[in-house]
């Protein structure tokens, strides 16, 4: 009997790194999911505000960073088709999110996935800031 005296300890404490690691795994994907939600969530929105908007108005990508904090200017891209309209002759507003990289915080394993990237387009409207709520 004394020969196993700290094995239980010893097993519990094996079992429980692992156990462990799994249950912070589990809540490190799911905060995953929910950046990647955000991404979407985030074009659609800057979309959204870019078609009511003046044409690269600033807070088409403060709003989006609004929605997503870590989302950087590099990542988003503003295109206005056709290519090179003005206010009175486009006729859509794409906004693209791309590269963008969520670091993890799971136990031993280095995991930092890349985001698929995020397309929204849209039709354009009044692109016209003047008086419009959507734009402050």
């Amino acid at each position: 009997m004394n020969s196993q005296r700290g094995a239980m300890a010893v097993e519990f404490a094996l079992i429980a790194t692992v156990f462990f690691a799994l249950l912070l795994g589990c809540a490190e994907m799911g905060r995953v999911l929910w950046v990647w939600n955000a991404a979407a969530e985030a074009t659609r929105l800057g979309a959204r505000v870019a078609a009511v908007c003046d044409m690269n108005a600033a807070t088409i990508k403060s709003q989006m960073r609004g929605r997503l904090g870590t989302l950087a200017n590099a990542n988003i891209a503003l295109t206005y088709l056709p290519s090179g309209c003005s206010a009175a002759t486009c006729q859509s507003v794409t906004i693209t999110l791309t590269g963008y990289t969520q670091q993890t915080f799971i136990p031993f394993v280095d995991f930092t996935p890349a985001l698929p990237a995020f397309t929204t387009t849209i039709s354009r409207e009044f692109l016209n800031s003047t008086n419009n709520p959507a734009c402050t």
